[in-house]
């Protein structure tokens, strides 16, 4: 019998109410520009540290120490879906989060609009974050290109530089085991597609073609001469997070991606702004609706990646501003934590645990005064893996019988 098996034996419904607050990337090093502190020591929390001193700390691993992840299993960890056995292609969950209706054999992919130089080389992966509306414009003009070698090509816009290609054939099977395109870095050429089985190269050899003749036709709409494409995916089967918990779950997110792993999991996405104050708001106008909430902060991430300090500051600055919507309508139990780290030195994810706050009635707790990764680390909560969350989370709730005799 393993944990899941345990989880699924003894798992109960009540009516507590439990929030999930994901702050994106939220977890840092500390940085000797800002006084040798972390973003997180930086901010000006009063209203976490409060609440730090009312609950239990701790660090937990989204994988596996010194296993950097991807968003999809970053999150996927954090609902307690093992990473290893559950994987959800990047594609599939930008598709589903913009309310795209995959169908059976459909592969999709996330797309980024990119800057090119005059060599081929990437020189910013996310064309200077161009807005969603140059965005449609672009993805306009690569849907000119209908079909390739008898695959459909269908092309949506998402957010911000993003957009999603999903790849369709009534005659062919389309394979999925194909690398990115996306090389990651600035400095390098987008990689050519290639495939692990029959139709999976079926599949590359239309993906390269694809890049090609996209390639051509925005050119010349600097910065935005590019794309890269990574995630190529189909839709898994999981299982619900009321199949799995026996919970009636909500998803406060704004970004597709998040709303897609929301979706496939079976939570309800309820329409919100793209503030903070906006999603807090959303979850005290429906708090007595569902069981669990799901609320997701992108800021966060996005200025990790960016390298920017000050405005990761601020982006946890602005949480802890609204936090007290959340507390006037306070769950049974709150949990704040990341999906993985985003070291603004680092410019992107990595491998360091993500710090992480428990609060309930039963938690209880450390001599911490503040929230931040170094009280963290001395919680009573110790390092463990994410998957491990929900366990934690229902027991708290008292949604967890006694295991054995």
């Amino acid at each position: 019998m393993n944990y899941e098996q345990v989880i699924s034996d003894t798992v109960k419904t009540n009516n507590s109410t439990i929030v999930l607050l994901v702050l994106d990337g939220v977890g840092d090093i500390r940085n000797k520009d800002f006084g040798n502190r972390t973003p997180l020591e930086y901010a000006h929390t009063p209203n976490l540290d409060k609440l730090a001193r009312e609950s239990s700390l701790g660090r937990m691993y989204p994988v596996l120490p010194g296993i950097t992840p991807g968003s999809g299993p970053g999150h996927t960890s954090l609902f307690g879906y093992d990473p290893f056995h559950v994987q959800i292609g990047r594609g599939v969950l930008e598709a589903v989060g913009i309310g795209f209706n995959l169908e059976p054999g459909d592969v999709a992919a996330r797309c980024n609009f990119s800057s090119i130089d005059e060599n081929g080389f990437v020189t910013d992966r996310r064309a200077g974050r161009i807005p969603t509306e140059k965005t449609i414009g672009l993805c306009e003009k690569l849907r000119t290109i209908k079909e390739i070698d008898g695959v459909e090509i269908i092309i949506e816009p998402g957010k911000g530089h993003r957009f999603v290609t999903v790849f369709r054939s009534k005659n062919k099977k389309l394979g999925s085991l194909i690398n990115d395109i996306d090389p990651l870095v600035e400095g390098k050429t987008p990689r050519e597609a290639k495939g692990q089985d029959e139709n999976s190269q079926f599949l590359a050899n239309v993906i390269n073609k694809f890049m090609k003749r996209g390639y051509e036709l925005i050119k010349d709409d600097h910065p935005a001469n590019g794309f890269l494409m990574r995630g190529i995916a189909s839709r898994p089967k999981l299982s619900s997070m009321r199949e799995k918990y026996l919970l009636e779950s909500a998803a406060i997110a704004s970004y597709p991606m998040y709303k897609g792993i929301s979706s496939l999991l079976g939570m309800t996405l309820l329409p919100t702004g793209d503030t903070v104050e906006s999603l807090f708001n959303t979850y005290a106008q429906s708090r007595a609706k569902y069981d669990f909430f799901f609320i997701h902060v992108k800021g966060t991430d996005q200025a990790g990646e960016d390298g920017d300090f000050l405005e990761k500051v601020r982006h946890i600055e602005e949480v802890d501003k609204h936090l007290p919507i959340l507390l006037e309508n306070k769950p049974d139990v709150l949990a704040i934590t990341a999906d993985h780290s985003s070291p603004c030195p680092m410019r992107s994810h990595s491998w360091h645990p993500v710090p992480l706050l428990l609060h309930s009635r039963f938690c209880g707790t450390d001599d911490a005064k503040y929230f931040h990764e170094n009280c963290c680390n001395k919680g009573g909560l110790g390092f463990f893996e994410s998957k491990y969350l929900m366990g934690l989370l229902l027991a708290n709730a008292k949604r967890l019988d006694k295991f054995g005799a």
